[in-house]
């Protein structure tokens, strides 16, 4: 598979838009379909980019059979069924925004389906692609900051109540969860991506800004496996607009923190300060580059039969984390992430939810 890989998309929203803009500059992917159940969104995203708007994916994966990869880019509570129904009908590559999916349980199942069928899934966490990112974990490696002693995440973001009054799905435990979950999860990523895996977890949520079901705030403290400590610190509730998402590491030889709107700034390096600027970007938008770089490794994986740039057991270490912080806020007391403490309300099922957004096939 040398040619260009041919990409189709559920969904026509903003992050269905940056994908577009993002694969727009690589020779590597293509868009080849657009299907989203709303045609004020999908067909003008279609008609931008010449490609076919469909208001069902069962229509366009069969009128579009050649497709190599599939987006999804739907709520979050509706990643498990279209993955499921991609995988299982059609046979394709899946490329599934965050938080992949909302309970480990679904998790395990569509990467045992993938397994089965010959698909490969590629979880999006774009923020690993940062060149800050990026040059804190070869510098964590090459044991340029020593030993972490301490790590933390923090990120202020704002989102008003305008925001989750837009969709059905914003701001519920079925198919969105809160500031962990749909802004959050990317920082908690980045804390695993540098810091390595945690051990436990206490925390504590609130929702302080807007009138929802689940939390705009949430604070925590854990324990790394190899003994560092550390605390996180995420809201939407700021106002009036997003200031910082920050990743900052306490090693037993520096210092290193990673701020900006997105974690696209290295403001401290302390082994060598003259290395911030030359790996700091700057960021249209929050969604920052990363989409691009990750486009181009998949092209590479289905390629080159190398292997995915997040594996299923990284996915999974991520979303573990996030139900355990969940878990621990429920409990009021520290949760071991070794034992699987599942949140019992991140994605629980809301039929009444999904009914809006399923897709029946023809």
């Amino acid at each position: 598979m040398s040619e260009s890989l041919k990409v189709a998309i559920i969904g026509g929203g903003r992050v269905a838009m940056h994908h577009c803009r993002m694969m727009e500059q690589l020779t590597e992917v293509n868009v080849a379909a657009i299907s989203d159940l709303r045609e004020e969104r999908g067909d003008p995203l279609a008609k931008k980019y010449g490609v076919p708007y469909f208001d069902n994916y069962h229509q366009m994966l069969s009128e579009v059979p050649d497709v190599d990869i599939v987006t999804i880019a739907t709520p979050s509570g509706m990643h498990f069924e279209h993955a499921k129904d991609i995988i299982s009908i059609y046979e394709k590559h899946i490329v599934v925004e965050k938080p992949t999916f909302m309970r480990p349980e679904q998790m395990r199942e569509i990467y045992t389906l993938a397994e089965e069928k010959g698909c490969k899934i590629f979880p999006v966490y774009q923020n690993r692609y940062n060149k800050a990112v990026r040059f804190v974990r070869q510098a964590i490696d090459q044991m340029e900051l020593g030993n972490i002693r301490m790590a933390s995440a923090r990120v202020r973001w704002c989102r008003p109540q305008r925001y989750y009054d837009r969709d059905a799905w914003r701001g519920t435990w079925s198919h969105d969860g809160g500031a962990l979950t749909n802004q959050g999860v990317h920082y908690l990523d980045i804390l695993r991506y540098l810091g390595g895996e945690i051990l436990r977890v206490n925390a504590i949520t609130a929702t302080q800004g807007v009138e929802v079901e689940v939390e705009d705030t949430a604070a925590a403290i854990f324990e790394f496996r190899a003994g560092g400590l550390g605390v996180i610190e995420i809201t939407t509730a700021a106002r009036p607009d997003d200031f910082e998402a920050s990743v900052s590491i306490v090693g037993s030889k520096g210092l290193a923190v990673i701020s900006g709107e997105a974690t696209n700034i290295l403001t401290t390096f302390s082994p060598d300060p003259e290395k911030c600027e030359i790996n700091s970007e700057k960021f249209e938008m929050v969604y920052g580059f990363g989409h691009r770089e990750m486009y181009g490794d998949i092209a590479g994986v289905l390629n080159n039969q190398n292997k995915p740039p997040v594996s299923f057991e990284d996915g999974m270490g991520t979303l573990t984390l996030l139900h355990g912080i969940y878990r621990s806020a429920e409990l009021g007391n520290w949760v071991d992430l070794s034992e699987n403490n599942q949140s019992v309300r991140l994605g629980r099922p809301d039929d009444n939810i999904s009914a809006l957004y399923h897709t029946p096939a023809p």
